[in-house]
């Protein structure tokens, strides 16, 4: 019995800090290399809200999160380490007043209204995507093969960092406060 109960917390902590694999196996390349074209990606809110982007020049711009660090959460609602990491991002949402999260759902048929009710479970207080368009953004930031995957920008639209896994939320409350530009008076 003990061992069990050891194999099965072994096996649970491998999930916890390593991911989910993304089952789209989108192909992978790196976040600048993609971002030198420009690009532009319209995703849909789960409150019918819609969010672009515009990547110009390894700048990405978010309409209406202007000089804000914005971090690009991908994740799916079946994958353990996603739902793990929610009370972090909660925590780091209500602390840093210039930070922003944008949850990008990369899990096929959902409906706004099952996203909503597991945001409403989870007490999600960021803004959360659900649309094709998606699919096209993880492709655009190098391809997402592993959930949880996160990408921190700074307070100008530059990348400042990526993330693979769970994250401790001391370390990407250091990134946050570094990735914030002080802003010209």
């Amino acid at each position: 019995m003990k061992f069990k109960k050891m194999a099965f917390l072994a096996i649970l902590s491998i999930f916890i800090f390593t991911g989910c694999d993304n089952k789209d196996g989108i192909d992978s390349d790196s976040i600048a290399a993609k971002a030198q074209k420009p690009s532009f990606f319209n995703l849909t809110t789960t409150s019918s809200q819609e969010l672009e982007i515009k990547v110009e020049n390894n700048k990405w711009l978010f309409k209406g999160l202007e000089n804000k660090v914005v971090m690009l959460n991908f994740f799916a609602t079946w994958c353990p380490p996603c739902k793990a990491e929610i009370p972090h991002l909660i925590n780091l949402k209500n602390k840093y007043p210039n930070f922003e999260i944008v949850a990008v759902l990369v899990e096929q048929d959902k409906s706004n209204d099952e996203i909503n009710a597991f945001m409403k479970e989870h007490n999600i207080n960021y803004i959360v995507t659900n649309s094709n368009m998606n699919f096209i953004l993880a492709d655009a930031v190098g391809g997402v093969q592993t959930i949880p995957t996160m990408f921190l920008f700074d307070s100008e639209g530059n990348p400042y960092q990526k993330y693979v896994g769970m994250v401790p939320e001391e370390a990407l409350a250091a990134d946050i406060q570094a990735a914030t530009k002080p802003q010209a008076k």
